[in-house]
């Protein structure tokens, strides 16, 4: 199925004590670009995270966006750091007499402190706390991330296939209007070889007065004429081009380079019909198929 570059995903997943968000978005881009935006934490998923975008994508700037917030339990354990502690009490006791053998508080960690000092004084010594965090299953990490992720990846995919078949229908739109446009052409080309003939004998026949004109001379200049401004190779090509197109726009693959090139050939042999056909009625249906051959280019820019 035709998929367009842009897109949208968003999966969020609450998993062994974390809440898990996981965002894509894409816009245009002529080749895959991605960029994992993740806690410094856990960069050591970037790589699996993008393996799995790959799978589903093909082209396109990627942007993967993960957070992950912790619901329960703790990521740290806060613990009084003794020697630092006694440290502090053993200067303050060299400048203070008064603290004696006076009363004392104790804390957990069997130091005492004399009970003369505020806590706030002791709170804002510093690394009188030592902080040590908890070690985390990364294995399950990973399993619940990628599992967030998948869901996202496959919500940002159907965006794009959505976008994606609204795109394909109006360029088939386009291409069918363009194979009718071929047909005029096709009846109508060969018409001017006949009216030329006719304004070239009107014209001789003008010029030369009573005298007999040479048919069998007009005959030669007609058909060479008509081998200048014959065309039928041009929309034998051109009708291959739309077909191909037609197809392409049915696969699963992506495609959008393969599009991008068969619209450069289009265009290259309606110009060349154009240069050749020097004919009002024609030239105007160059200019409307070389519109629609823009809308189309401007299209499938968006196209996977």
């Amino acid at each position: 199925m035709i998929r367009s570059m842009t897109g949208y995903g968003r999966a969020q997943k609450q998993l062994d004590g974390r809440d898990i968000l996981v965002e894509i978005k894409s816009v245009n881009s002529r080749f895959l670009e991605q960029n994992v935006r993740i806690g410094r934490n856990y960069t050591y998923l970037e790589e699996e995270l993008k393996s799995l975008v790959k799978t589903k994508v093909a082209r396109g700037k990627v942007e993967i966006s993960v957070t992950i917030n912790l619901i329960e339990g703790k990521k740290a354990d806060i613990k009084v750091n003794d020697e630092i502690v006694r440290g502090y009490l053993d200067a303050m006791r060299s400048y203070n007499e008064t603290a004696g053998e006076g009363e004392f508080y104790y804390l957990e960690c069997d130091v005492r402190i004399p009970a003369q000092m505020k806590w706030n004084s002791i709170l804002h010594l510093p690394d009188i706390f030592r902080v040590e965090k908890v070690q985390e299953d990364e294995e399950q990490i990973r399993r619940d991330v990628l599992e967030t992720a998948q869901q996202a990846i496959d919500a940002f995919v159907s965006m794009r296939e959505t976008e994606g078949e609204k795109l394909a229908e109006d360029v088939r739109s386009r291409v069918g209007y363009i194979a009718s446009q071929v047909a005029v052409i096709e009846e109508k080309a060969p018409e001017l070889t006949e009216k030329y003939r006719e304004r070239l004998f009107a014209k001789i026949s003008e010029v030369l007065g009573s005298t007999s004109v040479d048919e069998q001379r007009i005959l030669t200049e007609a058909a060479i004429f008509s081998e200048k401004t014959a065309v039928d190779e041009e929309t034998v090509r051109l009708r291959s081009h739309l077909n191909q197109l037609k197809n392409l726009l049915g696969q699963e693959e992506s495609v959008g380079r393969k599009l991008d090139f068969l619209v450069q050939e289009m265009n290259r042999e309606v110009n060349t019909i154009g240069s050749k056909i020097q004919d009002v009625n024609i030239t105007a249906i160059v200019v409307d198929m070389k519109s629609e051959i823009e809308k189309i280019r401007e299209q499938i820019q968006n196209i996977e």
